[in-house]
């Protein structure tokens, strides 16, 4: 059966988080039933719309600069200095 390789790294990615936070809490997800939840996902949500916010802002300067500037080494030389 093929695999989606794309599927297997988010798996790994679950699992090396889990690891990480049984580690850092000595606990896990599932024995854990004290936490507020719902208030954890409000505030990664939170994160996660200013990191779209971020990407969008980014990409929209990218786009700009591409449409301005014909010349490809200067075009380079602009997106380096925006993302680093």
């Amino acid at each position: 059966m093929k695999k989606d390789q794309i599927v297997e790294q988010v798996i790994a990615k679950f699992q090396q988080r889990s690891d990480v936070g049984i580690k850092k809490y000595n606990t896990t997800l599932y024995e854990n039933n004290h936490d507020n939840y719902l208030l954890h996902l409000q505030e990664e949500l939170q994160d996660a719309t200013l990191y779209i916010e971020k990407i969008m802002t980014q990409n929209a300067e990218i786009i700009n600069l591409v449409k301005e500037t014909p010349n490809n080494f200067e075009l380079g030389e602009k997106i380096r200095r925006l993302v680093m």
